[in-house]
């Protein structure tokens, strides 16, 4: 018996679960489904037409210009080389030009912000920095004075 209560227990309990309708039972579609559809059924069609019709221009053409491809390939290979790298010196050569031009302008910004303080805001801002690395430095020097001296206090004890 404990067995058997045991594996109704370990078993997953299934439930059903009813969702009621709308409007009680099966409805077809609305009237603008049924416009979209009957709109939409001739355009479709009509693009699918011409998309076969250029896929068979497209395999008619190529059919005709294969022949005219291999008796011109000797002049076409090169040219098609030769134009990709016209292209490809063009682009880089755009590249590096932009690239020249903005470490231009970041020169002359550069300079600008430098000339743009007159000569007693620059001596007064290395003056401050002076300061500022002096403090630094004196307060270093007094951490390491005294690393020093704890270090030889804990030596001779």
């Amino acid at each position: 018996m404990a067995d058997r209560d045991r594996g109704d227990r370990d078993r997953p309990q299934h439930q059903l679960q009813v969702h009621p309708q709308k409007g009680g039972g099966r409805q077809g579609p609305s009237t603008s489904q049924v416009l979209a559809v009957i709109t939409l059924l001739p355009v479709s069609g009509t693009l699918l037409a011409l998309a076969g019709l250029i896929l068979a221009g497209s395999l008619i053409g190529l059919a005709l210009a294969t022949p005219l491809f291999l008796l011109f390939s000797p002049v076409l290979v090169p040219a098609a080389i030769l134009l990709g790298l016209a292209v490809t010196g063009f682009l880089s050569s755009g590249a590096m030009g932009l690239t020249g031009l903005s470490a231009l302008a970041r020169v002359v910004e550069y300079v600008q912000g430098v000339m743009g303080r007159s000569v007693p805001e620059q001596m007064e801002y290395a003056k401050r920095r002076m300061q500022d690395v002096a403090g630094y430095g004196g307060q270093k020097i007094k951490e390491v004075g005294q690393t020093i001296q704890t270090k030889a206090q804990q030596e001779v004890q």
